[in-house]
């Protein structure tokens, strides 16, 4: 399994919504090779899902996260590892930021949610 794949089964095993990947390589301004974006309905949901990738790519990858913002709130969680950057939102601040239309040049994968 790829990093992203074990960031994206963490999400999905907490019932994250719409995720997707971008690879940012291409586009040469970014500040990372990929995002991770997805969304939850409700803080204590982004809260576990940040918990969830934390313990995942610990225990998968034995990566720590580099730099973390936003957990005290809930509303918009970054993990940033420094080649991925993982974007949790509460669902209303995804759709207000429209994070993937910022960067309309990337590639962007999107995973079907477990049934």
């Amino acid at each position: 399994m790829t990093e992203i794949e074990i960031i994206v089964d963490a999400i999905q095993e907490k019932k994250g919504k719409n995720v997707c990947s971008l690879d940012l390589r291409p586009v040469g301004t970014a500040i990372t090779d990929h995002f991770v974006i997805c969304n939850a309905d409700s803080t204590t949901q982004v809260g576990a899902i940040a918990d969830n990738i934390e313990e995942r790519m610990i225990e998968k990858c034995n990566r720590k996260v580099y730099r973390m913002q936003g957990k005290e709130n809930g509303f918009w969680v970054i993990l940033d590892y420094l080649n991925i950057v993982v974007h949790i939102f509460q669902t209303e601040y995804r759709n207000f930021y429209r994070l993937e239309e910022l960067w309309a040049d990337a590639k962007i994968e999107e995973y079907k949610e477990e049934e």
